[in-house]
């Protein structure tokens, strides 16, 4: 426990807290009459990632409709987001589970680990108060925010703008491969001008793929970096 305190950056006041986070409820199912699984934590951890990322984009950007505030808090607290903020804490290696998930590879589950952040968020909270939850949400989760504005351009829209400046253009997107096991796939995409080869780009799932081909292809056309 010591050593998850201290990639989390948090000591807590009541540990039990903490190891509620970590149980999963494959685990406390077989194990009645110990601790609780995690998912009332879930439930509350999604709660106050979500206000306090709203909050620190409301005060932050005074100048964003409401679609835009919410399309970066999408982005900022979805389940892969999550799940990275897991791997930096390598909160799989803390996790308790049962025989089938243990056997099943949850730990390195996806779903499972963006999961319990939210339930490790929620027992700070608990823990700590709302301003020791805020001082962790940002160091994980809002510190990507300048990337996930950046990132907000839907780059096959602006593929195919750019080469709509000329007619008779023709973009195709196709798979080159994939990689990893079922739960954690990285797709591999790349996009043609009138067949011809102008961009590449791997992702979680082949949409993210297809951007990032796209965000590659946009970037040679215009000549940038």
């Amino acid at each position: 426990m010591e050593s998850l305190e201290n990639r989390l950056g948090y000591r807590f006041r009541n540990r039990e807290l903490l190891a509620e986070a970590l149980n999963h409820s494959s685990h406390a199912n077989e194990h009645r009459g110990g601790l609780g699984s995690n998912e009332r934590l879930e439930f509350l951890g999604d709660s106050v990632l979500g206000f306090v990322s709203a909050e620190y984009l409301f005060r932050g950007h005074p100048d964003l409709p409401e679609g835009d505030l919410t399309r970066i808090r999408a982005a900022l607290v979805c389940e892969q987001s999550l799940y990275e903020v897991a791997r930096k804490l390598n909160l799989g290696a803390y996790l308790r589970l049962g025989r089938g998930e243990e056997s099943g590879g949850g730990r390195t589950r996806t779903s499972i680990l963006a999961d319990a952040t939210e339930a490790v968020f929620a027992a700070v909270y608990l823990d700590g108060g709302i301003g020791s939850a805020r001082k962790i949400i940002q160091h994980f989760i809002l510190s990507r925010e300048a990337a996930v504005v950046h990132a907000g351009r839907d780059y096959k829209t602006a593929l195919q703008e750019l080469v709509q400046r000329e007619s008779g253009q023709v973009l195709a997107y196709q798979l080159l491969g994939e990689r990893g096991p079922d739960h954690a796939k990285t797709f591999s995409m790349e996009v043609c001008l009138n067949g011809q080869p102008i961009g590449s780009g791997e992702g979680r799932s082949k949409k993210e793929a297809e951007q990032a081909a796209a965000k590659a292809a946009v970037a040679k056309l215009e000549g940038t970096p």
